[in-house]
């Protein structure tokens, strides 16, 4: 089922489908956005706050080494000093980037940039009238309230931003609180959206499958129905092919009788009338004795295709002499009549009469087809039974052929098929281009006479 057939089935819920998405997308990304500006925000507010408590802190770590170095007069005591100095610059630089374009605290950056420069410049001068020798004027510096009242305003001011700074910290934090409830209202709705259209597909598809579901139960009775009357009617045709084999076995039988019983009794009375009438003519009439001797010529010849062609109809040592016998006897005329060696391993078996004709039927063809289209030089007929089970083969090591390729004829195979599968058989046939042919016949073994 593709995409349109979707559509034109469920306009609703595809419609629902695509606003659901549509809207989720919108909703997510402006959350998304709205969040991250609220947190850059957040961090520049913390990298603001961190700066001014740094600038506080490196002023007192910078007069603290101030003032161990002027009651010491240790140079290592200027090092904590010149550090402080070092991230005053970088503080200070920060913080000129954050009120950047902030009106409302402009003055106040100016005014903590005069203080520290100032009090920066207090520190620089008692150090450096200490290492001048002035040890009672930097004192006096010291000593006096103007450093201490230069930090208490660093302070005020520092505190009075970064009071402002918290203001605008939670307010950044109400707007992110707000963005994410507006997020989750959004997303609440969408949700209900999307399985409001997800519970109009399962429906819509329910009753699709349960549409599919009639439709293939009316389909599968209807299989069924025709399985059976395929089944009813290949029986029929095998049972119609069984009785117009018998029927052709038994007009064959039928015929060979009438040959043996009539046209072998007017030959075999011609034949002795000619020799009657020949002892009678001896010595009188020669050319009337040379007509009569090429008369019983014609008569035993006449005589011996009769034979022959009773043997082909019904092969009278099928019934005298068993299926062995008159295969031993098939092969050894084929072998005769063609120049093929044949090799021959028959074994006894239990057959009814008229698997036994079939199988002799079988081997014919087989014969026949070999002569035909093999051109073989050897041909190898087997027969024997394994577990009940009897197996008659027939294979040559002629050109072969390609069974998957349908020939122009194939009459002579499906025959031999259908003969097989009216005894209960089967019938396998293996061949390959120069690689010979086999004919397999397998059947169950069974007692003559038994029903």
């Amino acid at each position: 089922m593709d995409l349109v057939t979707l559509v034109k089935r469920s306009p609703l819920v595809f419609s629902l489908a695509c606003v659901a998405a549509v809207a989720t997308v919108v909703v997510s990304e402006a959350a998304h956005w709205q969040a991250i500006d609220a947190l850059d925000e957040l961090g520049a507010i913390q990298v603001a706050r961190a700066s001014l408590l740094d600038l506080q802190q490196n002023l007192l770590e910078a007069e603290t080494g101030q003032r161990g170095y002027l009651l010491t007069s240790r140079k290592e005591y200027l090092h904590p000093y010149g550090v402080a100095l070092k991230e005053f610059d970088k503080s200070l630089k920060t913080l000129d980037r954050y009120y950047l374009g902030k009106a409302d605290s402009k003055q106040s950056l100016e005014r903590l940039h005069a203080l520290t420069e100032s009090k920066l410049s207090e520190l620089a001068l008692t150090i450096r009238l200490h290492e001048q020798g002035k040890d009672a004027a930097a004192m006096q510096i010291v000593l006096s309230d103007i450093g201490r009242e230069k930090m208490e305003d660093i302070r005020s001011l520092s505190a009075e931003l970064l009071a402002r700074e918290d203001q605008s910290l939670a307010a950044g934090r109400q707007d992110l609180y707000r963005t994410l409830m507006l997020s989750r209202i959004g997303m609440a709705t969408l949700s209900a959206i999307s399985l409001l259209a997800l519970f109009l597909y399962l429906r819509q598809t329910l009753a699709l499958r349960q549409q599919q579901a009639e439709l293939k139960r009316i389909v599968q009775a209807e299989r069924d129905q025709l399985e059976l009357e395929i089944k009813r009617r290949t029986a029929e045709l095998t049972e119609l092919n069984r009785h117009l084999l018998t029927a052709r076995e038994d007009e064959r039988s039928r015929l060979a009788r009438n040959l043996h019983d009539e046209l072998g009794s007017l030959l075999t009375s011609a034949k002795l009338d000619a020799a009657r009438i020949r002892s009678r003519l001896a010595g009188t009439a020669p050319e009337a004795l040379e007509r009569l001797t090429h008369l019983v010529t014609t008569l035993n010849s006449s005589i011996a295709l009769g034979r022959r062609i009773i043997e082909d109809l019904r092969p009278s040592t099928l019934s005298n002499l068993g299926l062995v016998s008159t295969l031993e006897i098939l092969a050894r005329e084929f072998a005769e009549t063609s120049g093929v060696q044949v090799h021959c391993s028959l074994a006894p078996v239990k057959l009814e009469a008229t698997a036994e004709l079939m199988l002799f039927r079988l081997v014919q063809e087989a014969i026949t087809n070999i002569t035909k289209y093999a051109r073989a030089s050897h041909v190898w007929i087997n027969l024997a039974t394994h577990d009940g089970q009897l197996e008659l083969s027939v294979r040559d090591d002629g050109v072969g052929f390609d069974t998957s390729a349908k020939p122009a004829s194939a009459y002579g195979l499906l025959g031999m098929r259908f003969r097989a599968e009216a005894e209960g058989g089967s019938l396998t046939l293996v061949s390959a281009p120069g690689q010979g042919t086999l004919v397999q016949v397998k059947l169950p073994e069974s007692t003559p006479g038994a029903t």
